[in-house]
């Protein structure tokens, strides 16, 4: 198993550095052909050694199955290279290296300088290989625009907002002329991607969907099955949402989330303010009741979203503090929106950002979600837990604990509980348009008018929603797949709640068959 880990760290140079590992900083690592081929050839290999081994302990069979998990979905992927489909692999690579360190300053500027220039030294090589490696007949035109958007972004980030993250003039000047090539690269990618013909599609196709649910998730069932459960949980919680609009004055409780989401912020500045505010008293109100056990040293700041991010998410975001180093500081990233947005668009962004719906979405970004989640588990002292993770677990978790601060009457009015009932009814409605989208059920402009008509999202919202659906399958499911399991678990523990949330939480971001195992042995 240790072997595997360094072997996949090694193979994986950015993920290894943003986990805190040293000694990967300078690199982003080899994108061609010939290494993506060579990766999946290893990867059959460490498959095959690691399931013919017999673990010593149970957490050692936990760890065991959680790489396997990792193995098979990754070789399932394979079939289905995004390297060839879509530029996201090398352009999120990029920013996220670039942005990350100088965000968590973890190391003193000047090394935090001299990796940056290191790696943008790489940058165009990585970017020609990305205009190589795609091909026309497997990329899909919607994946090649996102990618075309985010790119687009890179010169004013590279040689702007990056060299402003350093404070000592000389080593500012020093990133700035380092990162000239890069942005030039960047502009040569942007004109390629703009005149790039993709006949591809960004379809998963329900074969491999359902494969990725058994065999990576381990949820023992499909997307047929799954789309059904989605189905039947926005059922339910539509006859809910009813009540609780009755209770504001309303027959529709569409119409009474239209009316709440007209109180919101005036600006995203004022927004990211008090979002702040409601993390704070987020936090205030898990400690009091005695919800977790907080880990010595954990800060949530809040801040906005990073500049390359917000032409492709158009939601709340978290950093998670690196799992392999101390720290214990994330960040919670408020959804501001792209520059050159008209003043309509960003009054729609504010409006997705009411107050009534503030306290759910602070809940699930920071405590006691992903924050104090990711936070608590960082010390684990078992590195294959740090280093692997699955969103049915990590965002099942973060939708886990709105409902158990609903629970706890953290939702104190009947807006705010519309609003909670309304994220959560927002998730049942990624489930059936997610898996309608992959499996050739739903058209995109279908599951746009799914996504403002059946949850409250705005026309703009529901349009990057939809596209992030289309470019990461089985992810959007990931919320209330996740959450339903999580709450099953705990049905059948026998303990205090305090307890359970430590055990469940600290165990890593398994698959839920092996979080269960984890908590029930």
């Amino acid at each position: 198993m240790e072997e595997f880990l360094d072997w996949y760290l090694s193979e994986n140079p950015i993920r290894a550095a943003l986990l805190g590992a040293d000694g990967y900083d300078r690199t982003l690592g080899d994108f061609s052909e010939a290494a993506y081929l060579a990766r999946e050839r290893a990867e059959r290999d460490w498959l095959e050694r690691l399931s013919a081994e017999t673990p010593a302990t149970p957490d050692d069979e936990i760890d065991r199955d959680l790489v396997v998990s990792h193995l098979r979905g990754a070789l399932a992927e394979a079939r289905w290279p995004e390297w060839r489909r879509d530029p996201a692999p090398y352009l999120g690579a990029i920013f996220g290296s670039m942005f990350t360190p100088f965000q968590q300053r973890l190391k003193p500027e000047a090394e935090l300088v001299e990796a940056a220039c290191a790696r943008l030294g790489e940058v165009p090589g990585v970017l020609a290989a990305c205009r190589k490696n795609l091909d026309p007949d497997l990329a899909a035109a919607l994946l090649v625009r996102r990618g075309l958007d985010q790119a687009r972004t890179a010169r004013n980030f590279l040689t702007v907002t990056l060299p402003a993250e350093v404070a000592d003039p000389g080593l500012r000047a020093r990133l700035a002329e380092a990162a000239a090539p890069a942005a030039d690269a960047f502009d040569e990618l942007v004109g390629f991607l703009d005149g790039f013909e993709a006949h591809g599609t960004w379809r998963m196709g329900e074969e491999l969907y359902s494969t990725l649910l058994r065999e990576r998730e381990m949820l023992g069932y499909g997307a047929a099955e799954l789309h059904e459960k989605g189905l039947g949980a926005w059922d339910e919680l539509d006859a809910r949402m009813r009540e609780v609009a009755a209770r504001l004055g309303s027959g529709d409780w569409r119409a009474a989330m239209e009316s709440l989401m007209d109180d919101h912020p005036p600006t995203p500045e004022a927004m990211r303010e008090e979002y702040e505010a409601e993390t704070k008293r987020a936090r205030d109100f898990v400690a009091e009741r005695g919800l977790v056990t907080f880990p010595e040293g954990e800060e949530c700041l809040v801040q906005p979203s990073p500049e390359f991010q917000r032409p492709i998410l158009a939601v709340a975001s978290y950093l998670t503090p690196p799992p392999l180093t101390p720290s214990r500081t994330g960040v919670f990233f408020v959804p501001f929106t792209p520059a050159g947005f008209t003043e309509e668009q960003v009054r729609q962004r504010l409006r997705t950002n009411s107050r009534a719906q503030m306290p759910s979405i602070s809940v699930h970004e920071a405590y006691p979600g992903h924050h104090w989640h990711l936070s608590w588990m960082a010390g684990n002292d078992r590195r294959a837990r740090k280093i692997f993770r699955t969103p049915y677990f990590v965002e099942g978790w973060a939708l886990y604990v709105e409902k158990l601060m609903q629970e706890q009457g953290y939702f104190d009015t009947p807006q705010t509980e519309l609003a909670h009932l309304d994220c959560r009814i927002w998730r049942a409605a990624r489930i059936v348009v997610d898996t309608a989208l992959h499996c050739g059920d739903m058209s995109i402009e279908e599951a746009e008018t799914f996504m403002t008509t059946k949850a409250s999202l705005s026309p703009g919202t529901a349009a990057g929603e939809v596209s992030r659906y289309c470019a990461w399958p089985t992810q959007a499911p990931s919320y209330l797949t996740g959450g339903l399991e999580i709450e099953r678990i705990r049905d059948d523990y026998d303990g205090d709640l305090r307890t359970f949330h430590d055990t469940i939480a600290g165990s890593g971001g398994l698959p839920l068959g092996l979080a269960r195992k984890a908590v029930t042995g």
